[in-house]
């Protein structure tokens, strides 16, 4: 039986031996990446439409000329100055000023359009003094004001820069300078106003620092020391420029603003809201104080991209203890 079943013979017969495609049936490569291509595309402009949408902040110098404000400058983002500050995960406030390190940047000659306008300005006003305050933190009023004093020293002009912002100030990092006196000790009595000032490398231009964080900065403007201080400094400058703390934050501008005769708030582009910078102006008008105008800063140019330079640094303004 077994040599029977051995030599049995097989039916099966190859007809055609098996061939290989040149392409895959599956899965289909181009098909896939056409429509993986389409789906990116139509979520990317979902998603810029969307993150547009809901932008609140003031995004154009029309916004606020709409509600009644005069928008003195719009200042460009410096892309020189945000690659050398935040290089780094944390961004914090170093020396050097950009009026200094790189003049012919696109924001300093926005500040050099900005100080003709407020010659005139000023001139209206019949005083030396001018304040520049913002809505709310991180708007750029330190940026703008120290630049702005570099800026006005340019024309031959005496320029004192005060940092009135007794809690969170930080000019005396901008200009490399000592913080062991400044505003606070003399609204406080114990340094004369000629001791307070400062020297800084920009010719004609004078810094008082924040001095001391005392208990009570609201307090030590309500005194006459600030009245005389500013009195003082009239006398022997062209220009005073205080860079006072955010109206919403603390009182301290609406203080300050009386001795001055023209106040400016910056806005951050699409930070600050046309509501905040409305309730500025009423809490302003609360103390017969009269905005003359707004800076718009940061402003960034949308015009072929939508991009971002992340998330700025935030921070809460209270009374220290020391």
């Amino acid at each position: 039986l077994n040599i029977s079943k051995a030599s049995t013979i097989g039916t099966v017969h190859i007809i055609d031996p098996a061939t290989t495609a040149r392409k895959p049936v599956n899965p289909g490569k181009f098909l896939i990446i056409l429509v993986f291509t389409f789906l990116g595309a139509v979520s990317s402009v979902i998603f810029i439409l969307a993150k547009t949408a809901l932008i609140r902040g003031v995004n154009s110098a029309e916004m606020l000329e709409d509600i009644g404000l005069n928008v003195f400058s719009s200042v460009p983002v410096s892309l020189w100055q945000h690659k050398k500050h935040h290089t780094g995960t944390k961004s914090s406030p170093t020396g050097g000023l950009l009026a200094l390190e790189n003049p012919a940047d696109c924001a300093i000659e926005a500040l050099r359009n900005l100080r003709t306008s407020l010659h005139f300005t000023m001139l209206e006003a019949g005083s030396k003094v001018l304040m520049i305050s913002g809505a709310s933190p991180d708007v750029g009023k330190t940026f703008i004001s120290s630049n702005l004093a570099a800026v006005i020293t340019q024309v031959g002009k005496k320029v004192l820069y005060i940092d009135a912002d007794m809690r969170r100030g930080y000019s005396h990092i901008l200009f490399n300078k000592m913080n062991e006196f400044g505003l606070s000790d003399i609204l406080a009595g114990t340094v004369e106003f000629s001791s307070a000032i400062h020297n800084t490398a920009v010719e004609g231009l004078d810094i008082i620092t924040r001095g001391k964080i005392p208990r009570n900065p609201s307090e030590l403007l309500l005194r006459e020391e600030c009245a005389g201080l500013l009195e003082w400094a009239s006398k022997k400058y062209d220009v005073i420029i205080l860079d006072v703390p955010p109206i919403l934050a603390v009182t301290d501008a609406a203080i300050i603003g009386k001795y001055a005769g023209v106040s400016l708030l910056v806005a951050k582009f699409e930070m600050s809201t046309v509501r905040e910078m409305e309730s500025s102006i009423q809490i302003f008008a609360r103390h017969n104080i009269s905005v003359s105008g707004v800076i718009l800063n940061s402003v960034i140019n949308r015009t072929s991209n939508y991009y971002n330079y992340g998330k700025y640094a935030y921070y809460k303004y209270e009374s220290a203890s020391h």
